[in-house]
C-alpha cells in the first residue's frame, strides 16, 4: 500500500534569481507599499470606519500638510539618518551593533556634561568641547564590545543592547545628580546652542547630508571600506590575504559609536538642548530597519530613513484625526514594513512552476523494504 501511494508536490519550485535589473527591484518594492497603503486604507473602513481615500490623504498630511510639518520631516528623518550611517560600517562588517541607541544617548549625556560644567566660556568653544566629547564618549562606547568581541569573541548582539540599559541607567543618575529637586528633568540649557542658518533645522540637515556623502566615500573608495567588505565576507578571506580582522573589528565599531555620539551632539545643541532617557526616543533601532532596507549604502538610506520618517508621522496624524488608540497606527507601520521585507523573497528568488509533462513525471519514492536493505548493505 505504502509503495503505491503518490507523494504529494508542488506544482512550483523556488528558484534564486541570478540577477535582477535595479528598476526592477525597485518596482517590486514600489508595488509592496502601494499594496500595504491599500490594506491599511481597507483595514481603516473595517475597523475605524474610515473613509479609505481620507485615510492615505491624512498620512500625506502628517508629513507634508504644511511647511512646519515638512521642516520637522526633514529633521525626523536627518536624525534618523545619522544614527543609521553610524550602525551601517558595523552592519556591513556583520557586527551586528544593537547599541546606536545608548552610544546616541550617552554621546548626548557627554554634550550637557559639557555644558553644565563649563558655565561661562564662549559658545563657539562650548560648542567645540560638547563636539569632542560627544563623539569621544560615543567611540569608547562602541568600542568596548568591539574589544569585547574581537579578543574574547563575545556576542557583540547581546553585549551592546545590554550596554543600552546602562547608558540609561547613566542618563537617569546624573539628571538626579543636576537636578537638585529631584525632577529628574533637567530644562533648556541657555548655552550650547549650534547658530541658525535660515531655518533652526537647516545647518543639522546640511551637516547629516555631508555626513551621508562621507561614509559614503569611506565606505567605497577607501581602504579601510575595503577591509570593512572583505571582513564582513569572510574573516578566513581576510586573514589569508592579510587584514587584521581585530584591528578592522575595533577600528570600524570606534568610528560607528563616534558617530552615534555626534548624532547625541545634534540632538543636543541642535534640536532639545537638553537631555532624557527618551531623547534618542527608539530610533537607534529604528536605524537597523533604514540600514538594512538600504542594502547599506547610505545614498540610499537618505530615501529609506524619509519612508520611515513619513509612516511614522502619518501614524500620528491618523491618531489625532481618527482620534483612534496609537496601536491601530502601529498596525499600519507594522503591516507596511512587512510587505516591504517580504517583497525581499520575490527579489533574490523566483518561483519555477512545473509544465504538464514534468508534473505528470512521478517521483521516484523508496519503499520500507528497499530503505532497510540499504541500512543493512
Amino acid at each position: 500500500m505504502k509503495e503505491n501511494a503518490k507523494k504529494f508536490e508542488l506544482p512550483f519550485h523556488v528558484v534564486k534569481r541570478s540577477t535582477i535589473p535595479v528598476w526592477k527591484s525597485m518596482l517590486f518594492r514600489v508595488i509592496a507599499v502601494v499594496a500595504a497603503l491599500l490594506l491599511c486604507s481597507i483595514l481603516s473602513l473595517l475597523m475605524i470606519d474610515a473613509n479609505p481615500f481620507k485615510f492615505i490623504v491624512t498620512m500625506f498630511d502628517g508629513a507634508f500638510g504644511s511647511s512646519r510639518r515638512i521642516w520637522k520631516f526633514a529633521k525626523d528623518a536627518c536624525v534618523l539618518l545619522c544614527i543609521a550611517l553610524a550602525i551601517t560600517p558595523a552592519f556591513k562588517m556583520r557586527f551586528w551593533n544593537i547599541g546606536a541607541e545608548g552610544q546616541t544617548l550617552i554621546g548626548a549625556l557627554a554634550a550637557v556634561a559639557v555644558v553644565i560644567h563649563g558655565k561661562g566660556l564662549p559658545n563657539w568653544l562650548l560648542l567645540v568641547l560638547m563636539f569632542l566629547a560627544a563623539i569621544l564618549v560615543g567611540a569608547v562606547w562602541g568600542g568596548i564590545p568591539a574589544v569585547f568581541k574581537a579578543i574574547w569573541g563575545t556576542n557583540e548582539t547581546l553585549f551592546t543592547l545590554m550596554m543600552n540599559y546602562v547608558a540609561t541607567g547613566l542618563v537617569s543618575y546624573y539628571l538626579l545628580l543636576w537636578t537638585p529637586s529631584g525632577s529628574s528633568v533637567l530644562g533648556r540649557l541657555d548655552q550650547g546652542h549650534l547658530p541658525i542658518l535660515g531655518h533652526e533645522y537647516l545647518l543639522l540637515i546640511l551637516l547629516v547630508l555631508l555626513l551621508t556623502a562621507a561614509v559614503y566615500v569611506y565606505q567605497k573608495y577607501t581602504k579601510q571600506g575595503y577591509e570593512i567588505s572583505v571582513v564582513g565576507e569572510s574573516e578566513n578571506t581576510a586573514n589569508y590575504i592579510g587584514i587584521n580582522v581585530k584591528k578592522v573589528i575595533i577600528r570600524t565599531m570606534l568610528i560607528s559609536g563616534a558617530i552615534c555620539g555626534f548624532a547625541g551632539f545634534l540632538i543636543v545643541g541642535a534640536l532639545d538642548h537638553s537631555v532624557a532617557v527618551t531623547s534618542v526616543g527608539g530610533m537607534g533601532f529604528t536605524a537597523i530597519m533604514v540600514s538594512w532596507l538600504a542594502k547599506f549604502n547610505p545614498l540610499i538610506m537618505i530615501g529609506t530613513s524619509a519612508f520611515i520618517t513619513f509612516l511614522d508621522q502619518g501614524a500620528a496624524q491618523v491618531t489625532s484625526t481618527f482620534n483612534v488608540d496609537s496601536a491601530f497606527p502601529d498596525m499600519v507601520v507594522g503591516i507596511v514594513l512587512f510587505f516591504i521585507i517580504g517583497c525581499e523573497f520575490f527579489i533574490h528568488y523566483q518561483l519555477k512552476f512545473k509544465t504538464r509533462e514534468e508534473a505528470a513525471i512521478p517521483a521516484p519514492i523508496k519503499s520500507e523494504k528497499s530503505e532497510s536493505e540499504g541500512g543493512n548493505a
